[in-house]
Parts: C-alpha cells; sequence; structure tokens
C-alpha cells in the first residue's frame, strides 16, 4: 500500500514538473517570437466603399506577412498641409499618398525616400504605365509607385443622341464635331429661351482645360516653373472653350443649371455631353440607374489627340524607422497581386497594363476609352506650386467665360498674379 502510495506521488511529483517546464518553454519561446512592427499608413478620406474595400486589403497584407501591422489613417481635412506639418516635424507617416500635383514639390525637398534601391527585377517596373511612374520621377529616382490613375473620356446620353438622330455608335471623335453635335442636342423644347438640355457640360478648371492648352502647343509653366499658359498658342485651346459657350450657347456650367458636378449636370440630363474621369462610371450607375450611357475617347483638337490623367502614389517617409516594412507594404499594395485586388471593383483603375488585362478593362465599352488614353494622356502637375497657377487661372478663366472680360486679358493677369505667388513662395 505505501509503496502504491510512493508510486503516486512520484508520478504526480513527474507530472508537475514536467508542466512547470512547459510552461517555461512556452514562455522563453513568447520572450524570444519578436512582436510585430507597426507600418503607420496615411491617406485621404474617399468613398466608404473604397475604404472598406483598402481595410480589406490591409488585412490581406497582414496575413501574408504577421510580422508587420498596417496603422491605417484617414486624415480628412487639410490633408497636405498636414503631411507638411509632420514632415517638418519628424512625425509624418512611414507611408502616405501623394497626388501627382503634388509631387514635384516634395520630391525636390528631400523628404521621400527613394524606391530604386528597393525595387527588383520580380517587382516588374517595366508592368506599370511609364507616363504614371514618370510623374513622380525626380533627378534619376523614383520617388512613388502609382496605386491607380483615371484619365479624362467624353461621356454621352445614348437616349439623347437617339432622339437628335445621332448613332449612339458614333461619338464625336474632333472638337470641330463635338461642337456641332452640341448645337443638335441643345434643346429648348417650349420654344422659350429655356434651355431644357444643352448639348456638353463645361467644367473651367484648369485640370480640365490644359490639354487643350497644350493642343496648340502652350504649356502651363516653363523650365522655371513660372505660369506661362497666357501665350498665344495657349490661348487658341481656351478660345474654342469660349466660344462655344459664349456664341453657340451649346454648353454649360454646372452653376448653370443647378448642379454640383459634371457627373451631376450630366446623370440629371442637363446635358448630353461631358468630359469626365473613370470615377463618374460607379456614381452614374449608382445614382441614376436608368441612364443609358456609353464613353468614347476625348475629341481630338487640331488634329491632336489629348486628354488628363490625374494618379496618385505611395511614397515612403524618408525618416521613416521602418523602411523594410514599409517597402513590405508598398510593393503589396502595388503589385500584381494588392493592386488587382484594390482596382477590381472598377473604382480605380489599374497602373500595371498586366492587372488592367487580367480584368479585362482593355476589353470593357465603359472603360476601354479611359486606358487608351493613357499614353498621351497630359499628367496633372503644374511645377512646384501648382495652387498658385491653378487658383490664378480658375478664376480669371470663369470670368472669361462669363464674358466679364476679354480672354486675353484674364489669362494675362492670371499668370501675373500667379508669377507673383511664386515669387513670393521662393
Amino acid at each position: 500500500m505505501k509503496r502504491k502510495l510512493f508510486n503516486f506521488l512520484l508520478l504526480a511529483v513527474a507530472i508537475a514538473l514536467l508542466a512547470i517546464g512547459w510552461q517555461q518553454i512556452q514562455i522563453h519561446q513568447a520572450a524570444t517570437v519578436p512582436a510585430p512592427v507597426t507600418v503607420k499608413l496615411s491617406g485621404w478620406g474617399s468613398d466608404p466603399i473604397e475604404q472598406k474595400l483598402l481595410k480589406q486589403v490591409l488585412k490581406d497584407f497582414e496575413g501574408k506577412y504577421p510580422g508587420i501591422k498596417v496603422k491605417y489613417e484617414v486624415i480628412s481635412d487639410q490633408y497636405m498641409d498636414v503631411i507638411k506639418t509632420r514632415l517638418v516635424g519628424e512625425a509624418a507617416p512611414d507611408v502616405f499618398y501623394l497626388d501627382a500635383l503634388e509631387a514635384p514639390f516634395l520630391m525636390s525637398q528631400n523628404v521621400l525616400e527613394p524606391l530604386d534601391v528597393y525595387i527588383t527585377p520580380e517587382f516588374d517596373l517595366s508592368d506599370f504605365e511609364e507616363n504614371l511612374i514618370n510623374s513622380f520621377k525626380h533627378d534619376n529616382h523614383i520617388y512613388g509607385l502609382p496605386k491607380d490613375y483615371s484619365t479624362l473620356a467624353l461621356f454621352y446620353n445614348k437616349k439623347a443622341f437617339t432622339a437628335t438622330g445621332f448613332s449612339f455608335n458614333n461619338p464625336p471623335t474632333t472638337w470641330d464635331e463635338l461642337r456641332s453635335y452640341s448645337k443638335q442636342l441643345t434643346v429648348d423644347k417650349n420654344q422659350d429661351g429655356r434651355i431644357d438640355q444643352y448639348g456638353y457640360g463645361v467644367i473651367p478648371e484648369l485640370a480640365r482645360q490644359a490639354y487643350k492648352i497644350k493642343a496648340f502647343g502652350g504649356q502651363l509653366v516653363d523650365e522655371n516653373g513660372y505660369a506661362a499658359f497666357a501665350s498665344e498658342a495657349g490661348l487658341k485651346g481656351l478660345q474654342l472653350v469660349v466660344e462655344q459657350y459664349q456664341k453657340e450657347r451649346s454648353s454649360a456650367q454646372k452653376s448653370d443649371v443647378g448642379t454640383n458636378s459634371g457627373s451631376e449636370m450630366f446623370g440629371q440630363g442637363k446635358v448630353a455631353m461631358v468630359i469626365e474621369g473613370n470615377w463618374a462610371i460607379p456614381f452614374l450607375k449608382e445614382t441614376f440607374p436608368q441612364l443609358e450611357f456609353a464613353t468614347a475617347e476625348v475629341p481630338t483638337i487640331n488634329s491632336k489627340k489629348g486628354t488628363m490623367v490625374f494618379t496618385v502614389a505611395y511614397v515612403m517617409n524618408k525618416q521613416s524607422q521602418h523602411k523594410n516594412e514599409a517597402w513590405q507594404l508598398i510593393s503589396y499594395l502595388t503589385g500584381k497581386e494588392g493592386m488587382e485586388k484594390w482596382t477590381g471593383t472598377g473604382f480605380a483603375l489599374p497602373t500595371r497594363k498586366s492587372v488592367a488585362q487580367k480584368l479585362g478593362y482593355d476589353k470593357d465599352p465603359l472603360r476601354s476609352p479611359f486606358l487608351a488614353g493613357v499614353d498621351y494622356a497630359m499628367p496633372w502637375q503644374a511645377g512646384k506650386y501648382p495652387a498658385a497657377i491653378m487658383n490664378s487661372f480658375d478664376n480669371q478663366f470663369v470670368s472669361a467665360l462669363l464674358g466679364q472680360q476679354p480672354l486675353q486679358q484674364a489669362m494675362q493677369r492670371a499668370q501675373q498674379e500667379a508669377n507673383k505667388l511664386i515669387k513670393a513662395m521662393e
């Protein structure tokens, strides 16, 4: 009996020692496994559906790279002001969005990490649309990898075309044709001078007019970064817009028809044609599901193809303490797998050619015109001080469009104002 009791006690002690030993092993293993590295990512607020999609892509990234956690922050107001302040204070995120418009200034300030050293042959840089990559190059370095983009394309109302006798399979291909179509598509049902439907919706901001300036050999800025859009060549393209609006009365601004955007005035049937970005497709489908519309490449001007391209890149803070992990995040988000997940719903267009082909966007009747324009598109950039140029142009061009002053006078004033501001900032 005593022997059995002794054996039982001996077994109990052995089990207790094993348990203690196993616990020690677990504690040791937990102590030796490094804690995940947290990479901070910042971007601006966007459509809730896009926000949800990005969070899912980030979750997939964390699943693939368990040693990295992503802290995603949305900066809702004054995004670039916040980023610039944090960069100066060395409190900027590891990775953040950078619009091509703002890229020239930040790339010149030595605050971004060049990405060339991280890019391997396997990453396949040649798969990106060259025109987009070039927007983030400075002094032979690549500072950003574009996550998505949109060019501009012509949207036109199929029913309006049919009602006027046009075939919706034959949209205008030149600007002269667009103006001719616009006249016939402008409708005054009661013949009382109140236009029920304008042929074309004009958006006068520089971001939508720059390619017209370029069509005749004009430019936005000169080699020194000063505004140069008031040249004789640049005015030729802008004159087309003014003539159509003032003399032909076949185009309207959003304010003329009580709407908030080009997409809205088109969706409401206030205009039969408008030039918009890819972002208008999901908006129109969701907000105006009964609308029958098609897209086409922007009509040529002066026998030259032209459009704008807008793009945003992921860039790395030069002061980041986690550069390798930051690169892992950037390379995943702009790699083939991550980009396919991000652009698969059609909210944005992939900057990689292989992904666009895999998703079938090059054959999509609505999206293929946007892809066709990326090679010849004019990047939306206006030197190191774009706000000065953009705001001065927008204020004066609207004045000219409304007939408050001649176009040449308005543009010369805008150019002088912009250059005065630029000199003060240099």
